[in-house]
């Protein structure tokens, strides 16, 4: 795997949360947090990126992920490059490479990518000039580190540490980006009972998601738990005959008030979105007190900024 850490112990690249330290993760939720502001607030802005470029490259549909990078980059000063895939070259049949090659000729500092297939994006950091940096936007079912460190602040803002907690992620773990995200984000931090709860054919392979307990129960599995991460059935990525039915879904793993008194009276219910209200959550949830679904919205922009920074400055910045 590709160093995404420069010898000096600053991000260059990030592509997964998986072998990230401690320190550098805290390090990025507390740049975060800097960042973050209430609503109705004057927003963040800076000037620590400009002169830099950042370009978008997004081959899947992305609303808050896209929108969220765009805003942190132009917040701290960047120019912005969105490249629209299906009007660029790569529908005439042009690699990834070489489009990425293209837009480094046109210093492009930070790449910014999103993609279906596994391995695309670590594959551009290996090949990119030194000065350039890139960031997974999401990583076909492998990884979304952004969400997972955007997560893991929402939970510390609400919760405050991770080594008393017990967090239940429920819902189509076998094919979430995000579930595996979370799982390196919050077993780094150091939470001593994480949970996935899932039916058996969305459940992930037994090699995965080690030191996680597995219920086929929303009973069992939100048990006293702290933090509840519902996810989306990705549909996307299954085969039409294995796509669930989304009554009887809801019937067993959609979350309610009801099943949601389970959970410690405090608890938290997030959700990376899109949701879909009725199936994976009821609106009762998803816009109840318990919900911090739009902290999770807001918190996007923030982490965003700190990673790009990072990325493109180092540690400190003037």
């Amino acid at each position: 795997m590709i160093s995404q850490v420069r010898p000096d112990g600053t991000l260059r690249h990030l592509i997964t949360l998986e072998g990230l330290s401690r320190e550098l993760i805290e390090r990025l939720l507390e740049r975060s947090q800097g960042f973050v502001r209430p609503l109705g607030a004057r927003r963040p802005d800076s000037d620590s990126l400009a002169g830099f470029t950042v370009a978008n490259l997004f081959t899947e549909p992305s609303t808050r992920t896209r929108v969220s990078f765009e805003l942190a980059a132009k917040r701290l000063g960047a120019d912005v490059v969105n490249l629209e895939v299906q009007l660029s070259s790569r529908v005439k049949g042009e690699s990834m490479l070489d489009t990425v090659f293209t837009l480094q000729a046109l210093h492009v500092d930070a790449m910014v990518i999103r993609d279906a297939e596994a391995g695309v994006t670590a594959a551009v950091a290996a090949s990119v000039a030194t000065h350039v940096s890139v960031l997974s936007a999401g990583e076909a079912h492998v990884s979304h580190p952004t969400q997972g460190l955007l997560d893991a602040l929402t939970v510390r803002q609400h919760k405050e540490r991770f080594d008393n907690l017990s967090i239940a992620i429920v819902g189509d773990i076998r094919h979430s980006r995000v579930a595996r995200s979370d799982y390196h984000a919050f077993r780094t931090l150091g939470c001593p009972d994480l949970r996935i709860v899932a039916p058996p054919a969305l459940m992930p392979a037994a090699e995965e998601f080690a030191g996680c307990s597995r219920h086929n129960s929303l009973r069992t599995g939100l048990k006293d738990v702290d933090v509840v991460i519902m996810l989306r059935i990705q549909k996307e990525r299954m085969g039409q005959a294995d796509l669930p039915d989304a009554d009887r879904y809801f019937a067993k793993y959609g979350l309610t008030p009801e099943r949601l008194t389970g959970a410690r009276p405090d608890a938290i219910v997030m959700h990376p979105q899109p949701m879909n209200r009725g199936i994976e959550i009821s609106s009762d949830v998803a816009d109840g007190p318990q919900s911090v679904i739009r902290d999770q919205v807001r918190n996007g922009v923030a982490v965003r900024m700190a990673v790009l920074e990072e990325v493109l400055t180092g540690a400190d910045t003037e």
